[in-house]
């Protein structure tokens, strides 16, 4: 009976060869990661806690899932090379463990996760998981999708 919490990365800058060639190192906007930080603390009200946050390795990633630690009180991430962005949905289901577990990544591939935990098929639910935004699944069954908008507005 694991709490699955899918986390899209918060608004991070443009795609930019020159500035970022790698596209795994692109950053967090300065505005995302403060509206992220309003919206982390609107949903430690929701979920005081989970057992393990795991995140894609890619900085903007990275970083949304150090602002669920400082902002949330949720346990400091734990490095998923399967949530990065070009993996495939299905290298993410093996992650699921536990009472509860936060993955934190990337779109498209995020709204297929949800798809495969809620369907068993990677392209059967359509989804538009904003930036910063959550979705919680358990047992197969959609609980709630919070918008980072609607999670500010809980703190």
């Amino acid at each position: 009976m694991t709490k699955v919490y899918v986390v899209r990365h918060a608004i991070a800058e443009e795609r930019d060869a020159d500035r970022w060639p790698d596209d795994a190192g692109r950053p967090l906007t300065k505005d995302g990661e403060e509206r992220f930080r309003e919206a982390a603390r609107g949903l430690r009200t929701l979920v005081p806690s989970v057992d393990v946050v795991l995140s894609s390795p890619y900085v903007r990633a990275w970083r949304t899932a150090e602002i669920l630690h400082e902002e949330a009180g949720w346990p400091a991430p734990s490095r998923a090379e399967e949530l990065e962005a070009w993996r495939a949905p299905k290298d993410a289901i093996p992650l699921v463990q536990g009472a509860s577990v936060a993955l934190v990544g990337h779109e498209p591939m995020l709204s297929r996760v949800v798809s495969l935990l809620l369907c068993g098929d990677d392209d059967t639910v359509h989804t538009e998981l904003k930036k910063g935004g959550v979705v919680h699944v358990e047992q197969g069954v959609l609980r709630w999708y919070a918008t980072p908008r609607l999670l500010r507005g809980l703190h």
